[in-house]
């Protein structure tokens, strides 16, 4: 059964996520470390645990989701995973950091492209792969059936939804990949968010107001 470590880092308060399988392998998801300090805390952590890094996945190409990429990719050997309908938003992720006057050294290029529905396979664990787009055209979140969880990126909230209004959002489609994709799955699967705390699909079913 996999374990899940979270780290909240950089100024938008943004979820990290490990996943760390029975043979101490660990995929990282969003590594938004962005001070100096934030990459040593993950480091020290992984090295502490005597974790081998094997992949390097990102739900979206946000900046605050991608400011650790290069990091990861350098630090471990690992290539960048991406759905490539979100290629766009990573490369245009360098002139936002610099609008928001938070610049930081461009992602690397992709080293492959995820697909919706296709599982990674994880030691004995296996993640799906779910394009759920309209926070950004090619967010996905990865599920776990067995583990009974869902790294959601900003797709869902708890008692919220990812935003809208940048380029390549679209209100319509978030609502309809949220009830398409994550609804159809058990109320019991924990969802694990970009941000805030984690929740559950049977709670946001039941409260959350923007899908009544």
């Amino acid at each position: 059964m996999m374990e899940i470590q979270h780290f909240t880092f950089n100024p938008f308060q943004e979820n990290t996520y490990l996943l760390i399988n029975g043979k101490k392998e660990c995929i990282i998801i969003d590594p938004g470390c962005y001070f100096e300090e934030e990459r040593k805390q993950l480091l020290t952590y992984i090295e502490k645990e005597g974790l081998k890094v094997t992949r390097l996945l990102n739900t979206h190409c946000h900046i605050d989701h991608v400011f650790g990429n290069k990091f990861v990719a350098e630090t471990y050997g690992v290539g960048l995973e991406i759905h490539p309908l979100d290629k766009i938003v990573l490369d245009r992720s360098p002139e936002i950091g610099k609008m928001y006057n938070i610049p930081f050294e461009p992602s690397p290029e992709p080293f492959r492209f995820l697909e919706d529905g296709e599982k990674i396979h994880f030691g004995d664990d296996e993640l799906e792969v779910l394009l759920a787009p309209g926070h950004s055209p090619g967010s996905v979140c990865f599920y776990s059936a067995a583990g009974k969880f869902l790294i959601g990126g900003d797709v869902l909230f708890y008692q919220s939804i990812g935003r809208t209004d940048l380029p390549g959002g679209s209100h319509q489609t978030l609502l309809n990949s949220i009830r398409e994709k994550l609804f159809v799955l058990p109320d019991d699967v924990r969802v694990y968010p970009g941000h805030g705390q984690s929740t559950t699909i049977g709670y946001e079913k039941q409260h959350n107001p923007f899908l009544q």
